[in-house]
């Protein structure tokens, strides 16, 4: 294989660099919006107390507990089933699997849009509507839906003679996913996590419609509803921007390692 020459190496790092500025400067811009006085006659220093204002005024206390809530739910639930679903469409195989993929890859193709109103008067008519369940069990079958597709591929790729030893172990189903298959696909499993919680806590449409009473109005939701009705200031937006941001982003820096060797296995088995 024939070694990049300097000048393509060196155009290559310019065009990341040029890619990684276009990225990164819509986020330094709003940092450095939200630590801005509020007025034009405010002094120059860096007001920290514009967060505060903006939990304050915009009730993200309460957003930010729905939204949490929620995605512990989704998350947890759609993994839990994920491997489980992933495990018997990729090691198992039983009869019609490929149908039961299939159906699977529904949830996959069809857009909520499609969906959210005959899914609403559903769980209207059952009385769910304006509680943590309108809004977790549609995200569930989305996230199941993906997480079975990605689950399935990683245990069709496993290595089938660390089954068949297990097997030989006298080791069932249950212990083979729990001690063979679940310790090797760490990675895996936290960028589905990692997937799963950014997907579910940045969802705008599902919390609108499945709450219209806005009992459980999640972070982002809060967020547009701030913008609209408790202020007019930048400075308060950009501050409620980044506080709705933060969870995602401690999460990501708490499993990027994982989250990163689990892309990169993908795409190199994929």
């Amino acid at each position: 294989m024939m070694r990049p020459s300097r000048t393509e190496q060196l155009i290559n790092y310019v065009v990341l660099t040029l890619f990684a500025a276009g990225a990164l400067l819509p986020i330094v811009r709003i940092l450095v919006l939200s630590l801005q006085p509020q007025s034009f006659g405010g002094e120059g220093a860096l007001h920290f107390e514009n967060y505060a204002a903006a939990w304050e005024q915009g009730r993200f206390s309460v957003y930010m507990r729905n939204s949490i809530v929620v995605a512990l739910l989704v998350v947890s639930v759609a993994l839990v089933l994920s491997i489980a679903s992933g495990y018997v469409l990729g090691v198992l195989r039983p009869r019609g699997e490929k149908i039961l993929f299939f159906t699977f890859l529904l949830g996959i193709m069809v857009p909520s849009e499609a969906i959210v109103l005959p899914l609403f008067f559903d769980l209207r008519s059952l009385g769910l509507t304006d509680t943590i369940w309108a809004i977790a069990l549609p995200q569930i079958a989305q996230s199941l839906a993906f997480g079975t597709f990605w689950m399935r591929a990683f245990f069709r790729s496993v290595d089938r003679s660390l089954i068949e030893a297990a097997q030989l172990d006298g080791a069932g189903n249950l212990r083979i996913l729990r001690s063979v298959l679940v310790p090797i696909a760490v990675p895996t499993v936290v960028t589905q996590v990692v997937l799963t919680f950014m997907w579910t806590w940045n969802d705008f449409l599902i919390p609108l419609v499945m709450s219209p009473s806005g009992k459980m109005r999640t972070a982002p939701l809060g967020l547009a509803f701030f913008q609209g009705q408790y202020t007019q200031g930048s400075s308060l937006l950009a501050a409620g921007a980044v506080l709705v941001a933060l969870p995602m982003v401690i999460l990501y820096f708490a499993l990027q390692h994982h989250f990163m060797a689990g892309i990169t296995d993908g795409a190199v088995k994929g």
